[in-house]
């Protein structure tokens, strides 16, 4: 059976649980040397580890907050040291947090700026310093930006973000053979959104019954998609925006 992530370097932000170590485990079946990034959890980290490297696959974990400039370059320093380059980023580390328009503070929009806006540029400015050409970058994004849910201004902005500097960066890399492509999952049903008591919630139940193919998504429903992008099956793909969301607008 081929690997169709053979001899890749992949660094996969916030990979320590939901969608992060989702992916981080479907690249390491594709034959992908994973390095798991994490903020804090450093046994969900070293678990998801465990698990590629049992079936058979090559990983790391490496601590790293993605909103802090001298971690994120020592994090892609020791990708490189470990691994001699790396070929993917798919960035995914972010925080999310819903709260109406009159509770807006500096402190609550940069927390969400720094790390899914900031974080991901300078995730990617540190990527290309050890990105052969075909390199690949991911960007996670949203569906917020297409049904603009209520009380998440501020995530939305952010994701908005997301779209508008992957088009971006797709052109600016090009002539380095480097592409930039976003996807743009739907609600899934991750630990973090459990938590957070959303799929109980009245949002929860509108959104599947909003959603054509009536169910929120899991996390194996948007991996095969980072793995199509991350691989040269999609070497004439880049500045696009993949929709998985169950036909969900």
């Amino acid at each position: 059976m081929s690997h169709r992530l053979q001899e890749k370097v992949a660094v996969i932000t916030g990979a320590s649980k939901g969608l992060g170590a989702a992916i981080a485990k479907r690249f390491g079946a594709e034959g992908a040397s994973v390095v798991v990034n994490y903020a804090s959890s450093k046994g969900a980290a070293d678990d998801v580890v465990n698990e590629i490297v049992k079936a058979g696959g090559n990983a790391i974990a490496i601590k790293a907050n993605m909103s802090d400039p001298a971690e994120v370059e020592q994090l892609f320093a020791q990708a490189n040291q470990a691994y001699g380059r790396v070929d993917v980023l798919v960035n995914n580390a972010g925080v999310y947090d819903f709260q109406p328009i009159e509770t807006l503070t500096l402190d609550f929009f940069r927390k969400h700026f720094e790390l899914n806006v900031f974080g991901y540029m300078l995730a990617i400015k540190e990527a290309v310093k050890y990105m052969p050409i075909g390199g690949s970058i991911i960007n996670m994004s949203s569906t917020v930006t297409l049904f603009g849910p209520e009380n998440a201004s501020v995530y939305s902005a952010t994701k908005g973000a997301i779209d508008g500097l992957t088009r971006a960066l797709s052109n600016e890399l090009a002539p380095l053979k480097i592409r930039v492509n976003a996807i743009k999952p739907g609600v899934v049903a991750t630990e973090g959104v459990q938590a957070g008591g959303f799929l109980e919630s009245e949002f929860g139940r509108e959104t599947t019954a909003k959603t054509p193919l009536r169910r929120l998504g899991v996390p194996d429903d948007i991996a095969p998609a980072v793995v199509y992008l991350a691989s040269d099956e999609s070497s004439w793909t880049t500045g696009e925006f993949m929709v998985l969301a169950g036909g969900h607008r």
